[in-house]
């Protein structure tokens, strides 16, 4: 009964093609809870009865990721698409590049760890959100009610595949509209508000604490990665896809292999136009090259494969009216004006307000008080005005806006350092910064304080509990606990994610930290050329600028930041807290020591990222442009313009042997 109960799931919720009725289903199913309540001793945990089973859990515990879930880098026109094609090609070089076109589906990234079974087949253990891409939430028992993740997988079915029964499945989990529609119809007769759209609401439901709840609301799941080992499947992404969907996963349909640019774009009109039809929401189109060892050859930036990209569709748009332009001031004290607009719905979501970037923005949009604008949802996503809109049906407003002299929130005078299009308080103590620093602290991408969001923090600030985010390492149970909707048990999770965040590491820290100009990969690099914050604080501009990446502004930045005596005195509380600060060294030499490389065209065994670590291991730094600075010019096949301007101011010029040598020791042969 439990391989035909399996078999009718699959039917209906991985292959749309029910053989029986959902009368029929349920009393099958039903029949089956009978037979296993009145022989306990046969119930096993993979059964078609325990998809939903126990109780609710009472929090999520966090799961380290087998390898990163990076993002995708994005592009919004075909030439934008174009020229990341061409790009593939120049660094793919002798090795075959083919695309597989797949549909961006808009929901929420899991991983599915499974697991050897007893009879060789597997089974799911675990299933894991993306979080901050490093580490996710342990959301199993939610994962295991969606009937398009099959629990266990047939020992004949991974020998077909030739797959260990050990790997990792990854994919999207989404709500289809019809779910998302049922959703709406029971939150509005129950006097709730309606939820904003379907991939806000996927989210919201798998990090549900009631399984049963999870399974009413029917997510569904689509596979499209296969690791085993923590690594790719080297089968390469057609043959993943195809293998996912015999070993009984739902793979989305609409996917195509594509040669060349003009075949990606046939496929993007062609998803646009299903778009409306398909019956849940997409956002784009994914290219991933084909051939695993040429992903391998183009490698990977800070955050994002070079092998894939996501082509997302037009920004949504709608027209509307600014009421009121009011200053929001950041953590760094910029201010930044934002649009009140009268509400307009855009690509499912309500849009009220939009940013204006800038004061020069509002004069080159010649904005009003009461105009009519064209809002878009830039890359779906973050409302932007983009156009003022000025015709008979749509008059001028009367008032032009005067950018404020004063900080709105604690009302010290702003300033405008020259050669800057931002205001600044430059007001140490203001309020709004240190909100804004301790939501940026905590946010997922930083320290990972899950559950010190705008509310709790709003409150801590009002309370006088906090004044700096080192404060935050002092704050004790009956603090929290005295919070408006705050219990024992929210109070205990917050306190636990704010002790695990102190084993973050330096570049979290200095992320943190809030250095002007030190975003993720300068942290990252400043952690393992320095190791410590004693050392990083202690370093010169010049010692600084030795660091990939940093440059002039970026060290007088860092020093700056150093010099400040608050600063350093919250470094040492930080220290005192018991916040680690140090990171794995990364070793190098100073064989290249003050040399500049610079990198063009194929070279015949290396990677540009291998060659390009093997300078910087060596002490080595390399440049993306030729100048009187470049020490060497690597040349491989196909090299362009950069070897053109090498010869025109007569550098020297290495093929791979030379680089090779020139690391060896051996005199560079040029």
């Amino acid at each position: 009964m439990r391989a035909e109960l399996r078999r009718h799931e699959h039917l209906y919720y991985v292959l749309d093609a029910p053989e029986i009725s959902d009368t029929a289903y349920d009393a099958l199913m039903n029949e089956l809870k009978q037979l296993e309540a009145a022989h306990p001793e046969l119930l096993t945990p993979d059964s078609p009865t325990q998809r939903v089973g126990g109780k609710p859990a009472e929090g999520f515990r966090k799961v380290a990721h087998s390898r990163p879930m990076l993002s995708l880098d994005n592009v919004y026109s075909a030439e934008e698409l174009a020229a990341w094609e061409a790009r593939c090609r120049e660094l793919a070089g002798p090795l075959p590049v083919e695309y597989m076109a797949e549909l961006k589906m808009d929901g929420l990234s899991v991983a599915l760890r499974f697991e050897p079974t007893t009879d060789g087949g597997s089974k799911l253990t675990t299933g894991i959100t993306r979080g901050d891409g490093q580490t996710g939430e342990d959301v199993t028992s939610n994962i295991r009610t969606i009937r398009s993740v099959p629990l266990t997988i047939p020992a004949e079915k991974l020998k077909a595949a030739s797959l260990p029964p050990a790997f990792e499945v990854r994919g999207e989990a989404v709500m289809p509209e019809a779910a998302f529609l049922r959703l709406n119809e029971e939150r509005e007769s129950e006097g709730l508000a309606p939820a904003v759209n379907p991939r806000n609401a996927a989210a919201g439901t798998l990090r549900t604490l009631e399984p049963s709840i999870v399974a009413n609301r029917r997510l569904d799941f689509y596979a499209y990665f296969l690791l085993v080992e923590g690594e790719y499947w080297p089968q390469g992404q057609r043959t993943t896809l195809d293998t996912l969907a015999a070993l009984g996963f739902r793979v989305n349909a609409h996917r195509k292999l594509v040669a060349s640019v003009d075949e990606m774009t046939r496929f993007i009109d062609a998803a646009e136009a299903a778009r409306s039809t398909l019956g849940y929401e997409i956002d784009g189109v994914v290219f991933k090259v084909d051939a695993h060892s040429t992903q391998q050859r183009l490698g990977y930036t800070g955050r994002a494969p070079r092998w894939a990209i996501a082509y997302k569709f037009t920004a949504k748009s709608g027209i509307t009216q600014v009421n009121a332009i009011t200053v929001q001031v950041g953590r760094t004290g910029k201010l930044t004006p934002v649009a009140e607009l009268t509400p307009v719905f855009i690509g499912g979501t309500t849009v009220s307000r939009a940013t204006l970037h800038n004061a020069d923005f509002i004069e080159r949009l010649g904005l009003k008080l009461g105009d009519t604008v064209k809002v878009e949802r830039g890359g779906d996503v973050i409302p932007k005005v983009v156009e003022v809109i000025e015709d008979a049906e749509h008059p001028r407003g009367a008032f032009y806006f005067t950018f404020p002299t004063e900080c709105p929130e604690c009302h010290s005078a702003v300033v405008r350092a020259e050669g800057e299009v931002d205001f600044r308080c430059v007001n140490a103590d203001c309020p709004a910064k240190l909100r804004e620093s301790l939501l940026h602290f905590a946010s997922r991408g930083v320290m990972n304080i899950e559950g010190l969001g705008e509310a709790v923090v709003q409150q801590l600030l009002e309370r006088g509990l906090v004044h700096s985010v080192a404060d935050l390492y002092s704050l004790k149970k009956e603090d929290l606990i005295a919070l408006d909707r705050f219990a024992e048990k929210s109070t205990d999770a917050l306190l636990e994610e704010i002790e695990l965040s102190k084993k973050a590491g330096l570049a979290r820290v200095l992320m943190g930290l809030g250095i002007r100009f030190v975003g993720e990969r300068t942290a990252e690099l400043l952690a393992e050329e320095f190791g410590s914050i004693d050392a990083l604080r202690a370093a010169t501009a010049e010692e600084l600028e030795r660091v990939e990446e940093v440059g002039p502004r970026i060290s007088q930045a860092i020093c700056e930041f150093f010099a400040q005596p608050a600063n350093q005195a919250l470094i040492e509380t930080l220290i005192a807290d018991g916040v680690e600060m140090t990171a794995e060294k990364k070793q190098r030499s100073t064989q290249l020591a003050g040399m500049m490389f610079v990198l063009t065209g194929t070279l015949p065994t290396l990677t540009r990222d291998e060659a390009k670590a093997r300078i910087e291991a060596a002490g080595g730094k390399t440049a993306s442009s030729v100048s009187k600075k470049t020490s060497y010019v690597v040349a491989g096949e196909e090299a362009g313009s950069k070897l053109d301007k090498a010869r025109e101011l007569k550098l020297p010029v290495l093929d791979e042997a030379g680089l090779l040598a020139l690391l060896a020791g051996a005199p560079a042969t040029q």
